[in-house]
């Protein structure tokens, strides 16, 4: 019988390149402020909504404008790992990390274990970093809901508006794309 790997947090608090020894698990690990957090795999459902969203946002991006899953963001104290970020062109087109600088948008789709984060850690972290745009999406009864929300004051954001999945709205940025959250709605659940 294999016996379970260890490993410890280092002294001087996690740092980006310490993300690297942590093992392929399908885990999200990420660092807030020195401390590693560890998010794990979620469901198919959460999956194929970030797909569904990625696809609606990479249909209107304009030419060089990237739309990538799961890019690693540096934020102040940290790293972060959004589930899906639009890159401004320009943006370096390898690499696991990318500077705030390079994002106008990142979108986090909740799940159990993330609501938390998404809703109160995350989008500070990102607006401290100064990205633009966050959005939040909800899986509510009746199908997705996105919050959309705008960089203030350039270290907060406020929330713009909520589409519910029979709303419709074309949102200007980080482009003027179409958001329509019942198109989101998957094969199966709602």
């Amino acid at each position: 019988m294999a016996q379970p790997t260890f490993w410890h947090p280092p002294e001087r608090g996690w740092a980006e390149h310490d993300l690297g020894a942590l093992p392929a698990d399908g885990y999200r690990y990420e660092i807030i402020d020195g401390g590693l957090h560890m998010t794990p795999p979620a469901g198919f459902e959460h999956h194929e909504l970030a797909d569904e969203v990625r696809m609606a946002l990479r249909a209107a991006a304009p030419a060089g404008w990237r739309v990538i899953r799961e890019a690693g963001v540096r934020v102040p104290g940290g790293n972060l790992i959004p589930d899906v970020t639009v890159l401004r062109p320009g943006a370096p087109r390898s690499g696991m990390w990318l500077d705030a600088e390079h994002v106008a948008l990142v979108v986090e789709v909740e799940s159990a274990s993330s609501r938390r984060h998404d809703r109160f850690t995350k989008p500070a972290l990102y607006a401290e970093a100064g990205i633009e745009a966050y959005w939040r999406i909800e899986q509510g009864d009746f199908g997705p809901v996105l919050h959309l929300y705008e960089l203030v004051k350039g270290d907060s954001y406020a929330l713009i508006r909520t589409l519910g999945p029979d709303d419709r709205a074309t949102v200007p940025q980080p482009f003027p794309v179409e958001v329509h959250p019942a198109r989101w709605r998957l094969s199966e659940g709602w």
